[in-house]
């Protein structure tokens, strides 16, 4: 190494995205808007279900706008929870234009169908990503923060092994993407749980409603998080298996030193 090499400045990591944050912003502000400040009088914080469902929906959307504006780059799950929260508007716009029961009685069925595409588009995205040069697949679980690349593509090489390893990096994304079809059936199965049980007559059905999407919401986050951390941990463990059996090397020469 030359000395200027030694000297130069190293290059400041970059910074990674807090899934705190997303979670607060995307999750349980609009879930605590909905829930407690939809009712029409009572307290200074009930501000009536129109303007809790839009303050729901514009802290989400200004986030997604404002971590684009700062990143330079588009997030792809950042992305898609705008396009989600775009199509909750919509529907709700819709449904609260029109006083009419038999449109309303609609609501379960509209709901579902958003809350179940959400999952599927970020599920697709894996697909579509696969034999792009960075998939997003090795984003979430084949990354080299955890994988040693280097040392596993010199065994794969050495082993001729690189067919075999693209055959278990496919199954692998196949496995993600039905946690994400999973998730799909159960988001649709809540909206259907949650909102069949409204009156499309009752005088005050927009404030139900709303406390009803703060719930699935709420429990639509768990509906697309359990599957993907249960069945995650699954892809990792076969994971790990398959690139000792393809290099030969121990689990602690794949995995990235801690």
């Amino acid at each position: 190494m030359s000395e200027e090499q030694k000297t130069a400045p190293k290059s400041a990591p970059k910074q990674q995205d807090n899934p705190l944050i997303d979670i607060i912003v995307n999750v349980i502000l609009p879930v605590l808007i909905l829930e407690k400040c939809s009712a029409n009088e009572g307290k200074f914080w009930h501000l009536g279900p129109y303007v809790a469902m839009a303050l729901a929906l514009a802290i989400p959307l200004a986030y997604g706008i404002w971590h684009f504006i700062v990143k330079k780059k588009v997030n792809v799950f950042s992305a898609v929870g705008v396009g989600n929260v775009l199509l909750t508007g919509v529907i709700t716009i819709y449904l609260y234009s029109n006083a009419d029961p038999a449109i309303r009685a609609k609501a379960p069925i509209l709901f579902g169908i958003k809350e179940a595409i959400q999952p599927l588009i970020l599920g697709s995205l894996f697909l579509l990503t696969h034999n792009r040069k960075s998939p997003l697949f090795n984003a979430f679980i084949y990354n080299e923060g955890i994988f040693d690349h280097s040392r596993i593509n010199k065994a794969i090489a050495a082993n001729e092994k690189k067919t075999e390893l693209k055959q278990l990096l496919w199954s692998s994304t196949l496995l993600f993407f039905g946690s994400f079809c999973l998730s799909a059936v159960m988001n649709l199965g809540l909206a259907h749980w949650f909102l069949s049980g409204l009156d499309p007559a009752a005088a005050d059905w927009e404030q139900l409603y709303n406390k009803e999407v703060g719930r699935i919401t709420k429990w639509g986050f768990l509906a697309i998080g359990g599957p993907l951390l249960i069945i995650g941990g699954f892809i990792l463990a076969r994971l790990i298996k398959g690139l000792k059996k393809l290099t030969g090397l121990e689990t602690d020469r794949i995995l990235q030193a801690r």
